[in-house]
This record gives C-alpha cells, sequence and structure tokens, in this order.
C-alpha cells in the first residue's frame, strides 16, 4: 500500500488503484472517476432542532453543498454511498436531495444500504438509486455498511464514524474525524455534520489520518 500526499487531500495506492482521501471526508477513486462516502445523516440536524437541541440550521445545507462541490469540482460518473444517506424518517432533506440528483443526472448513485436508511425502497428507486442490501464488490473492494472482516477483498465501509482525541500539554483536548486504515479494510469518516465520533484505538498496526480544517494530516 503507497502513500502520497499534500495539504488537502493524500492518495493511497490500494489494489493497484488510486484513492485520494479528501479533507471533504470523502474518497475519490481517480481510475473509476468514483466519490465514495459515508454516513451522509441528512435531516439528523432537523431532527436535533425539533427536538429542541440548539444545533444551527445552516449545518444543514453546509452538507449539500459541500456534496454539489465535489461533484462540481471533479470528473465525478458514480457515487458510492456507503450506508446511513438519511438520519431517519421522511423530511425536507428527501426533497433537497432529490434536487441534488436532478442537478447531477448525468451521474450513476448506489447506494449500500445502513441501519438509518428505512425509507421504503420505492422511494430510492423512483430517484433512480442503485441500491444494494449488504455490499458491493468491485475490482477487489468491498463496500459495506458495516465493517467485515474479508480474506478475499479490502474493505471499505462506515457505520463507526471514526475519531481520535488528541490532549495538549495543559491537558486540553480536541476531537478529529479521520480515515482508519488496516491491513484489509479503510474505515471512513462521517460525512455529515453533527453526526458524532467513535474514539478509535492508535497502533502500530493501524493507519489514521485525521481530517483538520481543509488538511488530511498522517497521524500514524
Amino acid at each position: 500500500m503507497e502513500r502520497n500526499s499534500n495539504q488537502a487531500n493524500l492518495i493511497h495506492i490500494i489494489n493497484g488503484q488510486s484513492l485520494r482521501l479528501l479533507s471533504e471526508k470523502a474518497i475519490l477513486w481517480e481510475e473509476e472517476k468514483a466519490l465514495i462516502l459515508a454516513d451522509l445523516h441528512l435531516g439528523k440536524i432537523s431532527h436535533f432542532r425539533k427536538n429542541g437541541i440548539a444545533v444551527p440550521i445552516d449545518a444543514e445545507m453546509e452538507n449539500f453543498e459541500r456534496f454539489s462541490m465535489l461533484l462540481l469540482n471533479n470528473e465525478v460518473e458514480v457515487v458510492y454511498i456507503l450506508g446511513d444517506l438519511f438520519h431517519s424518517h421522511h423530511n425536507n432533506q428527501w426533497h433537497l436531495f432529490k434536487n441534488l440528483l436532478g442537478q447531477f443526472s448525468h451521474v450513476v448513485f448506489h447506494l449500500i444500504i445502513g441501519n438509518h436508511d428505512i425509507l421504503p425502497v420505492e422511494e430510492y428507486r423512483a430517484e433512480n438509486l442503485i441500491l444494494h442490501n449488504d455490499e458491493f464488490i468491485i475490482k477487489g473492494f468491498i463496500f459495506t455498511h458495516f465493517p467485515i472482516d474479508s480474506s478475499a477483498h479490502f474493505n471499505i465501509c462506515g457505520h463507526i464514524h471514526p475519531g481520535v482525541k488528541m490532549v495538549g500539554k495543559g491537558r486540553q483536548s480536541l476531537r478529529f474525524p479521520c480515515y482508519y486504515i488496516s491491513e484489509k479494510q479503510l474505515i471512513l469518516p462521517a460525512f455529515g455534520a453533527f453526526t458524532g465520533l467513535h474514539i478509535m484505538e492508535v497502533n502500530e498496526n493501524n493507519s489514521i489520518y485525521i481530517v483538520s480544517e481543509n488538511e488530511v494530516i498522517n497521524l500514524c
């Protein structure tokens, strides 16, 4: 597994394929002109606000703007969403997402069903989303929502919302989303805002790349 880096992203060569880890918390698969992302949880911020939790309303639109800019600024022909596209039941964010699909009708969208993707299957298919119940295998990769052990394929997945906690000399701490990579697996950071973090173990057997502002930084 090879890697090259710059300030905004980092390229991993896995299975002979170039996977660019973006600071926007998504992967650009260069050979396939594909965008890979997980755990958008669209509608979660609206869900919080309806339940009296103070979350900036602009944060919801930031998810859509970041997604749109990735599609505009890169030559993307296919998108793989590795589960948890929406947070829960039907809400206004579904209509915003349908508008996004209409703006990029030349792009093929795949969705690997996650535990939060509970809308009727017909609604996804009506918008030409290609659905996969558990996994999608392509060129030595197995895309899933939940992390799995696979001896035959390299697993790219989501669900965990991986993050790391950095502690300073004054005991102040900061938490960052991260890409978490082991020998046969890459766990993506959650694409959506306000989705929470699961703090991962740092050890010599794994590579961690934190996302900070507009940078992807190799932690170990």
